[in-house]
């Protein structure tokens, strides 16, 4: 019998993995590759028109060279320990059950311990190298920065060791710290769990192999070696610590310097010691040794560098503190004055008078009428409304005081840029052709009186309009570059066209708006973007498909993005904390936008430690979207460095060295040598418009508060520290009034100055709302050409008496509210559709007492709103003064005669209506109602008609209020003052008549 052999099995062919999986995954990388590609290719773009390149180099090449080694320090150290455990691994695993546990542990790695030893030092280099690479200006500072010439007073050491070099040995000790610990940790559990360290089991545990000995030896010898290195640091670093509990003061203080400091001295050799008890088990093979110096080291570290300096402390120090603390309480005050630049402020006693007196300003003439009426955080609605023009403009929230010089004359101004405001299109409007290429830039500036009112109490304006006239006289209009502008705009029309831009509107054109096309061939305001390459990276980096497609990118198109000044200034400024307040000014016949810098540090020597956001906030930067607080950082240092500026054409970024004698910009400016220009080079028109930063003054004041006071024995004590308060024109958050720009004479100086002040009360939430200083800082720099006013940045504090009485600006808002007069005024004001709004208090040191000045604003409640300075309030001591004109106010304060000459100050200028030439004065006597009757004014006491009914007669007289506020508000943003006029000439009447009637009710 034959078999037939079985059928041969066919050949299974190897199943072929298809390409869609490869290419997917080809595809998603090319995809991460060209979006990263995108990013950092616009930005080497951004920076090299604008010039910068150096600054983009340089922060790079850094950060890439430390992200390498922090990479390969870390990768290698671990991978080393990992690999090196492995290879030393016993043949044969010790025959124990804790090894017979480990072996199911080591069957389940094996598969992947090739991965584990590659992917594991990689993944912790790198989270170490992007550790690394973010201290970059820490390195930087560390190699450039030199000798202060000043020395510590407790080593003798030059402060430039703890400004540059000491953070750099921080970084260096810490990140070391960190690799060798690491490095431990996987040693540790690679010799463990391959049978190198035994931990229990037998006789003699724990047990190791040599080269497991060896291996740990070495790394723990490391790591105690770093720890030594940071007790002797810590030396030195104990002089910038913050103290905590109830201690005022920051630094060493007596157990510092006699206990702490020698404690971390001894621990510091206890560890070099214990150090070489590891290198001596790693020859020996005995662990007895180093874990006896670890185990002494631990009680030493309690004992030593814990209860000892506690002792001292509760028994040496505290019994005896103010004299024991007396030395360093001293060094603290005088390390803070100089490291925050109070070290020249003048102190004066203040006898403030709280009795007005007849003629008592005439002496401060020139201050008085020079006095603010007009609040910039409040008019910015009036801005609008009046100067707007279109609803695609728009105006910040907060405007900005500048001084100007008009006629011969300067003068405080309120000033704003018209910027665009996309949201402002209507929704037809809304396309990528219109938001990109046609509605690109604002128009013009707009500036008001500080000091004056228009028609009824809408802003003077000296400039405004569009085109813009004005005292200006020409300059370059076109804002690309603002605080609102969009976030990216394409310009630069195509050859043989007069442009799609829309330039501004005019009703002669038959097209409502006249074009423009940005001169490519003069001007550059971005890069470029004509060709096929960066139309791709630009579409990839902003997401936008338009970008590659549209017709109207042309070879003489340029980008625009990044446009907020502040935005411009950090990026190619990065080692700067920018000032939270930009503000426009028109210099050489460009719109700039000012930005002050600052160079900041935490390690300082015993200066006092704030926080920048702590000491910058205030009702301003609560209420404002535009003005912002400085970063939440921590310093004990600071100086204005850098004053920058960024054209609102062309968004081109100047920075001036402006503190040349600080020695942190003067380590940056080795960094950047080609970054900054000297202060030489700063026009007189623009140093005209540089003043003293308003962030600088917050944090100075804050300090001042305490360091006021500078006797170490006073200081201890504390009870003549100070506080800036409250804002009282804020009731929904218990923040501090922020400082505000004027025009003011100081106490035994001889002319005005532009300044910048804050008042101080004491603090403690029971003590009284009285005065108890006065600080100003001469805020002008001056106008001749890189040089700077010798009085700029001049700080004069006013000491009031302990026991003095002159109210506080709460107490002087609390008074103002409860004034039978004010308040019943105030009451019929804003009573029905009308509300009232009281602008900032501001307080001089005028007639030998402090005078406080309140503007008082009426706008309707609903419907077109804008405020409207109707009336002033005016303090001294406890007189009150409440009236049309500051003029009025004073008059009423000091009995009729206060001597001072405010000239246009809180008055209504002639306005001429241009159809019939009518003037609408308010200072040439009666006025007429429509009827051509004449009316008493009603600061004349005039009352209405007697009316049986008082109640129906106050009614009907509060309505016609109303109507005569919202008709003016209609007229005054129809340009119509003339039927503006008869509107307040009502408004005048009507409130006159409701006060006559409420006083017949009340009788």
């Amino acid at each position: 019998m034959t078999f037939a052999s079985p059928p041969r099995p066919r050949p299974v062919a190897p199943r072929r993995r298809g390409p869609l999986v490869p290419t997917l995954i080809t595809l998603g990388v090319l995809a991460v590759l060209l979006l990263l590609l995108a990013q950092v290719w616009t930005e080497v773009l951004w920076f090299s028109q604008l010039g910068y390149t150096e600054v983009l180099r340089t922060e790079w090449v850094t950060r890439g060279l430390l992200f390498v080694l922090g990479f390969v320090v870390m990768a290698a150290s671990v991978g080393f320990s990992l690999s090196f455990a492995y290879r030393a691994r016993p043949v044969y695993a010790p025959s124990t059950q804790e090894q017979a546990n480990l072996d199911q542990y080591r069957e389940a790695i094996e598969p992947l311990r090739r991965l584990v030893l590659i992917v594991g030092p990689v993944v912790l280099g790198l989270f170490a190298g992007g550790a690394a690479s973010q201290q970059w200006t820490t390195v930087q500072l560390w190699i450039n920065g030199g000798d202060v010439g000043v020395t510590d007073p407790q080593w003798g050491v030059d402060l430039g060791f703890y400004l540059f070099t000491l953070p750099g040995l921080r970084f260096v000790t810490s990140f070391l710290m960190a690799v060798l610990v690491l490095s431990t940790v996987a040693a540790v559990a690679t010799h463990y769990l391959y049978g190198g360290l035994r931990v229990g089991g037998g006789a003699g545990a724990p047990r190791t192999t040599r080269a497991a000995r060896v291996h740990l030896s070495v790394l723990g010898a490391l790591v105690l070696l770093l720890i030594a290195a940071n007790y002797w640091l810590d030396r030195y670093s104990i002089l910038t610590k913050q103290q905590t509990g109830e201690q005022r003061w920051q630094g060493a203080g007596f157990t510092d310097v006699n206990a702490v400091i020698p404690s971390k001295a001894i621990l510091a050799v206890a560890a070099v010691v214990v150090a070489g008890a590891f290198v001596a088990a790693a020859v020996t093979g005995n662990w007895r040794l180093p874990a006896i110096g670890v185990g002494l080291m631990v009680v030493a570290a309690i004992v030593v560098g814990g209860v000892y300096p506690a002792i001292v402390q509760r028994f040496q120090v505290q019994p005896n503190q103010q004299d024991a603390e007396s030395e360093y309480i001293q060094r603290n005050i005088e390390a803070t004055l100089t490291a925050y630049g109070l070290e020249d402020v003048e102190t004066s006693e203040y006898d403030a008078k709280v009795t007005a007196e007849p003629g008592a300003l005439r002496e401060n003439a020139e201050t008085t009428a020079s006095i603010r009426l007009l609040d910039p955080n409040i008019v910015s609605p009036s801005f609008k409304q009046l100067q707007q023009i279109r609803g695609f403009y728009n105006f910040p929230d907060s405007l900005s005081v500048d001084r100007y010089t008009i006629d011969g004359e300067s003068r405080d101004t309120v000033i704003a840029v018209r910027e665009l405001d996309l949201a402002g299109l209507n929704d037809a409007q809304r396309n990528w052709t219109n938001d990109t290429t046609v509605y690109t830039h604002g128009f013009g500036v707009v500036a008001a009186y500080g000091n004056t009112r228009g028609a009824r109490g809408a802003p003077a304006f000296w400039e405004g309009g569009i085109p813009s006239e004005g005292a200006l006289g020409e300059y370059e209009p076109r804002i690309y570059f603002g605080q609102q502008s969009p976030e990216y705009s394409i310009v630069g029309a195509a050859d043989g066209t007069d442009g799609w831009e829309f330039d501004y509107p005019d009703d002669n054109t038959g097209t409502g708006s006249v074009p423009f096309r940005f001169p490519t061939q003069e001007d550059s305001a971005g890069p470029s973007i004509g060709g096929l390459w960066h139309k791709a990276l630009y579409a990839l980096k902003f997401g936008d498909e338009q970008i590659l497609f549209s017709e109207r990118v042309n070879e003489n198109s340029q980008i625009l993005y990044d446009r907020q000044p502040r935005e411009r200034v950090a990026k190619v400024a990065p080692y700067l904390d920018l000032d939270g307040r930009v503000y426009p000014a028109v210099v050489d016949g460009r719109v700039k936008w000012i930005i002050d810098g600052y160079t900041t540090s935490d390690q300082y020597p015993y200066a006092a430690v704030r926080s920048l956001e702590d000491a910058t906030t205030d009702s301003l930067t609560e209420r404002s979207s535009t003005v912002q607080a400085l970063l939440p950082k921590q310093v004990n240092y600071i100086r204005n460095s850098v004053k920058a500026t960024v054209d609102a054409y062309d968004g081109s970024v100047e920075l001036y060295a402006w503190d040349t004698e600080d020695p942190i910009l003067q380590a940056w400016t080795k960094v950047f040598p080609t970054s900054l220009k000297p202060m030489s080079e700063i026009s007189g028109d623009l140093m005209s418009h540089i003043r003293y930063p308003e962030d600088l003054f917050k944090v100075q004041r804050a300090l001042l508060g305490q360091y006021h006071v500078t006797n170490a024995a006073e200081f201890f004590s504390g009870n003549d520290f100070w506080q800036n308060p409250a804002d009282p024109t804020v009731t929904s958050v218990d923040v501090p009034q922020p400082p505000y720009y004027l025009t003011l004479q100081m106490p035994g100086e001889d002319e005005a100055t532009f300044s910048l002040m804050s008042t101080f009360i004491p603090t403690g939430s029971n003590a009284r709302n009285v005065l108890t200083g006065y600080l100003a800082v001469d805020a002008e720099a001056g106008n001749t050409p890189g040089e700077v006013s010798e009085d700029y940045g001049k700080m004069r504090l006013l000491e009031l008496a302990r026991d003095a009485t002159v109210p506080g600006p709460g107490q002087a808002s609390a008074n103002f509210t409860a004034d039978s007069t004010v308040s019943g005024e105030l009451n019929i004001l804003q009573r029905g559709d009308s509300t009232v709004r009281r602008g900032n208090l501001l307080t001089l040191p005028v007639g030998g007492g402090l005078l406080y000045v309140q503007p008082v604003y009426v706008q309707a409640a609903s419907g077109t709103t804008f405020p409207l300075l109707q009336r002033v309030l005016v303090s001294f001591g406890d007189e009150i003064g409440f009236a049309e004109t500051l003029d009025g106010a004073l008059d009423q304060v000091f009995g009729g005669d206060s001597g001072a000459d405010a000239g246009d100050a809180g008055t209504d200028p002639v306005t001429e209506d241009p159809a019939d030439g009518a003037t609408d004065d308010p200072t040439a006597g009666p006025t007429a109602d429509p009827t051509g009757e004449p009316t008493a004014e009603p600061t004349d006491g005039a009352v209405a008609p007697e009316n049986p009914d008082a109640r129906a007669a106050l009614d009907e007289a509060l309505q016609r209020a109303r109507q005569a506020i919202a008709d003016g508000q209609a007229a005054l943003a129809d340009n119509d003052f003339a039927a503006y006029g008869e509107a307040q000439t009502r408004l005048d009447q009507a409130i006159a008549d409701a006060i006559a009637a409420e006083e017949r009710l009340g009788s």
